[in-house]
């Protein structure tokens, strides 16, 4: 099956992966984007050491992306996070600030963001926290390794349970 997407005045043609049993296609996630809770454990680990540990995240879901898991601020152990300089905007949820991760003696430098006035609809992300897998040592969801999403800008989490193309490797601009 072909998906035809329109993005802005570019058209793109993307070969569909179909998902199996259990398995979910970011090609049927909406635009704009949905917060779904998840109660799947996740953990997040930094210089060998448990940074974050959750069983209350929230996933967001949008067309062509893999899920972004945001947990709840508690759920970071104390002293994991720290403010830091830079911000972005999402035409969605509006301004994000960037977080420092800090863990067994690392930095990960601007490798969280969270939504401290998010735009309404997304005020469920008032309080959680985002990040990057592929800055971290290792993450997990329910006991699976994640796969960071290719390019350095979104902050999906690819496991067996999705399935794209996925949004961020070359040539993905457009979609």
């Amino acid at each position: 099956m072909r998906d035809r997407r329109s993005r802005s005045t570019i058209e793109v043609m993307v070969e569909r992966v179909q998902p199996g049993p259990g398995q979910e296609s970011v090609w049927d996630y909406p635009r704009p984007p949905v917060v779904v809770p998840s109660d799947e454990p996740v953990v997040v680990q930094l210089g060998g050491e448990v940074v974050a540990r959750s069983r209350a995240a929230l996933r967001v879901l949008e067309t062509s992306h893999p899920p972004t898991y945001y947990l709840p601020r508690t759920d970071f152990s104390p002293g994991a996070l720290e403010p830091a300089p830079g911000s972005s905007w999402c035409e969605f949820k509006g301004r994000a600030a960037y977080l420092t991760v800090v863990g067994g003696g690392r930095r990960a430098e601007a490798a969280a963001w969270t939504y401290p006035h998010p735009s309404p609809g997304y005020e469920e992300l008032v309080d959680h926290v985002a990040l990057y897998p592929g800055r971290m040592d290792l993450v997990l969801v329910d006991g699976e390794r994640v796969v960071p999403q290719e390019g350095g800008f979104y902050g999906g989490w690819i496991t067996s349970r999705v399935v794209g193309p996925f949004k961020g490797a070359p040539g993905t601009t457009g979609w």
